[in-house]
């Protein structure tokens, strides 16, 4: 989730709708070996750096480009795990609430407004295969640009950050970065127009008394190159600030944003983890 301008953030919440607006913000630029990389500096300095970094910082280190294994066949075929809820298996969206997305050839493309699942979801394992639009925006900022976003509020994002681009977004905000706060250990994007996959373990926070007692973390894996290994979660999705955890519910919806670009997907399925 990210825009250079104004932006607006929406996060789905207990059925609600709120909305975050960031004005004249001034998007940086900084020239690198392999390109450019945008970003800012006028955010606030993430702690979990030690003060170094900037929100979405230009500044912060890109993750190493590796290339990753081929699809195996469990990505061509949608297996799943025998105890598995198939979210979408390539032929209809019962499972999610209406929305303007599209299904057609056994994928879902995003469309206006945001998927969110019918039920809610509170510790889980999520799998999901993702793709690019094969030609590239125009506009860099919103390339390829969704994201999967466990209970309506803590995003993992999916961008279109195949290290042949000569201008890459900040490092916070690249495929498979918590958004707005952590990047993947490592790039492992294919290039726009291949199906990637995401395999991601999420433990959602726990509160008591109206007060946190332990942060959401994430596990994960993209394309089959681990990214996070049980990474803590600084707080929900903001872009250009941070955002502080609230109570809520300990289950809540997952979404699949939608941002505009035709991002395609596929074999999308979840199991409760019941610890």
């Amino acid at each position: 989730m990210n825009k250079p301008t104004s932006c607006l953030a929406v996060v789905v919440l207990l059925g609600s709708v709120f909305s975050v607006t960031a004005a004249n913000a001034e998007l940086l630029t900084r020239k690198t070996e392999s390109g450019t990389v945008v970003g800012y500096k006028d955010t606030p300095l993430l702690p979990s750096t030690g003060g170094k970094y900037h929100v979405h910082d230009p500044d912060r280190p890109l993750p190493k480009q590796v290339t990753p294994p081929k699809a195996n066949a469990a990505d061509e075929d949608g297996t799943a795990p025998s105890d598995a809820i198939v979210l979408f298996g390539g032929n209809d969206l019962s499972k999610w609430k209406p929305s303007s997305w599209k299904v057609a050839d056994g994928t879902v493309t995003a469309g206006h407004g945001s998927l969110v699942t019918k039920d809610p979801l509170g510790d889980c394992q999520l799998h999901l295969e993702w793709m690019a639009p094969a030609t590239p925006s125009n506009n860099m900022m919103n390339r390829g640009n969704s994201g999967v976003i466990f209970m309506g509020l803590y995003e993992i994002q999916i961008f279109d950050s195949h290290a042949s681009h000569e201008k890459q977004i900040y490092p916070d905000g690249q495929a498979a970065s918590i958004y707005g706060q952590t990047p993947p250990l490592v790039n492992a994007c294919r290039r726009p127009g291949e199906w990637q996959s995401y395999d991601i373990a999420f433990t959602a926070p726990v509160f008591e008394a109206g007060k946190l007692v332990r942060r959401a973390k994430v596990t994960m894996s993209h394309n089959g190159v681990p990214v996070h290994v049980d990474q803590e979660i600084m707080g929900p999705m903001a872009h250009r600030r941070i955002a502080a955890y609230e109570p809520h519910a300990p289950k809540l919806p997952l979404v699949l944003q939608g941002h505009g670009s035709p991002v395609r997907f596929r074999n999308i399925w979840v199991r409760p983890l019941n610890r």
